[in-house]
């Protein structure tokens, strides 16, 4: 399909991507850390460690799962952790092992941890200790067979690691008592793979590489099976975006989405190793006084994050006062990016933030805005190199450029399917390859696209649509408003009402107040008729307003 969209971006960039430089993720590890050994990887508590020394404790541990646990090419290996030195080694050791990563959020709670574990078949589990607790509960109704423990501090030097582990546990008890008898700690995991030869298992573009699952908002979280075909595919697809404005060996990327979400995952922990870049892992970026502390001390080129992360950074004490002299790159995704938001980080940082688009599905990325905006332009970007972006009705016919529908994405990083799931991945998989995204937008006449809504957020008021994101939008401008999620409740006359649950910055703000306020942007139907202030929006561990639990709590 010819891509008339990239002639208005860059003649650097082509409009189709070799995916056989690499036959797996892994390969890609392999070929990074040949080119780069002496060049820092990963960063965390203060300390650094080498792509040689990364190729080194994955070979252990790779060696670990296959002979001393005798687990063979393809099994499932999940990994429970926030973003530490570990968790990077957890990921490439067991790809290198030709198994299969069963990401899983730490956040979990024993009833979603038992579904992932028995759903993905996962035989073992690496898992820091803070969570051991909720594994205890349920590991006799899963498959796992092999649990391996880390602690926070395992990777640090001495003393360091042994007061991080106290702390953690003693002062901060932040480990809730557990029992494990055969658990196996990772510092003795790793002793006993060093006792094994080990090479990189090859796997090929078919291999599974991720079992990757969705957020579960809409009912049963899903697999998406992520290939190594479609994980090279997406790292090499922004790799092409970028490349215009990256330097092998001089980049230097903070990493505050955890690792286990396909975003932070394929955009800082994939793309930036091709480059033999440092990824300089936040643990907790909830603790943004901390977060921004550790910003101070770091010259980074690049920061990826959501929308409510930036937006919580910028109304921390002291983020202004940060160097961002080297800042070259800030990616937005995994939720709408706020034009009060982004116009806020272009004054303070002097580097615009660029939304980007994706899904699980789509490993993730599938449109991306060019690297030489200078402002925030309310789209999500144009469709990336190698990928195809249609505009469709309800019945899955194209609509012209300009009309509403719901974006429909086709290229090699779309996933094969819904782990076990036919039915599922024939909802959303049309035979021509099309994904159905579930998200509402139009292409205009340029190739760039602009995203509504989700389809399932949808408020109709007396007939009429009325996307959240929109009403948000304007709220969120108000300067006694911290943040906002919007929901359509019931309401006899219209049948649904616009509602607005607001965080405030300003104590004083009234209901009538942002009423009146959204007069000037929005056209009755879309004002909110109900405000209701609150102290803290529910939100996933990546940062996204859970619209869902909005409504739940006040629909009534």
């Amino acid at each position: 399909m010819e891509k008339p969209w990239l002639k208005n971006y860059s003649e650097g960039v082509p409009a189709e991507i070799s995916i056989d430089e690499y036959a797996s993720v892994a390969d890609i590890f392999d070929q990074s850390v040949c080119k780069f050994e002496n060049l820092p990887a990963y960063s965390n508590f203060g300390k650094t460690i080498t792509y040689r020394e990364v190729r080194e404790y994955t070979s252990r541990l790779g060696a670990y799962l296959k002979n001393e646990l005798g687990l063979e090419k393809g099994a499932k290996v999940a990994v429970m952790m926030p973003n530490l030195l570990q968790n990077p080694v957890a990921i490439f050791g067991i790809l290198r092992a030709g198994m299969v990563v069963v990401n899983t959020n730490p956040l979990y709670t024993a009833r979603e941890l038992k579904h992932q574990m028995n759903d993905s078949g996962a035989e073992a589990i690496i898992i820091v200790e803070n969570f051991c607790h909720v594994l205890e509960e349920v590991i006799e109704e899963t498959p796992v067979k092999h649990v391996i423990v880390t602690r926070m501090g395992d990777m640090l030097p001495f003393p360091k690691s042994a007061i991080i582990n106290f702390v953690v546990k003693s002062i901060k008890k932040m480990v809730p008592a557990y029992s494990l008898p055969d658990s196996v700690p990772f510092k003795q995991a790793l002793k006993l793979g060093s006792q094994h030869r080990f090479e990189t298992v090859p796997t090929n573009h078919e291999d599974i590489a991720f079992l990757q699952y969705t957020g579960g908002t809409t009912g049963v979280s899903k697999g998406a099976v992520l290939t190594n075909r479609n994980m090279v595919a997406n790292m090499q697809q922004a790799a092409a975006w970028i490349d215009i404005i990256m330097e092998e060996g001089k980049e230097t990327i903070i990493t505050a989405l955890p690792l286990y979400h396909i975003f932070s995952l394929t955009a800082n922990c994939l793309t930036f190793m091709k480059y033999g870049s440092l990824n300089h892992l936040i643990t907790n970026p909830r603790d943004m006084q901390n977060f921004v502390k550790e910003l101070k001390g770091v010259k980074f080129t690049a920061i990826t994050g959501v929308n409510t992360l930036f937006n919580g950074l910028l109304n921390t004490p002291g983020f202004k006062d940060i160097d961002f002299s080297h800042l070259k790159l800030t990616l937005g995704g995994g939720m709408a990016v706020q034009r009060a938001v982004a116009e806020h980080w272009r004054n303070v940082t002097g580097a615009p933030l660029l939304e980007a688009y994706g899904l699980t599905e789509t490993s993730p990325a599938a449109c991306i805005n060019p690297m030489h905006l200078k402002e925030f332009n309310g789209k999500i970007g144009l469709p990336i190199s190698s990928t195809d972006c249609s505009i469709q009705d309800d019945d899955w016919n194209e609509l012209p450029v300009g009309e509403t529908g719901e974006i429909c994405i086709r290229g090699p990083q779309v996933m094969r399917g819904y782990w076990k799931r036919p039915k599922e991945t024939s909802e959303v998989l049309s035979t021509d390859g099309w994904l159905h995204t579930g998200d509402i937008g139009f292409m205009d006449d340029q190739g760039y696209v602009q995203i509504v809504d989700r389809k399932k957020d949808m408020i109709l008021v007396s007939a009429f649509n009325v996307y959240p994101n929109e009403v948000e939008n304007v709220i969120i401008n108000h300067p006694g408003v911290l943040e906002v999620g919007v929901i359509g409740i019931p309401d006899e006359k219209t049948g649904e009402a616009v509602a607005a649950v607001v965080v405030k910055s300003d104590p004083s703000l009234t209901e009538d107040e942002l009423i009146e306020y959204c007069k000037e942007d929005l056209t009755n139907y879309k004002r909110p008729k109900f405000v209701f202030f609150t102290e803290e929006l529910p939100k996933t561990n990546v940062g996204k307003i859970l619209r869902r639990e909005l409504r739940d709590k006040y629909i009534h």
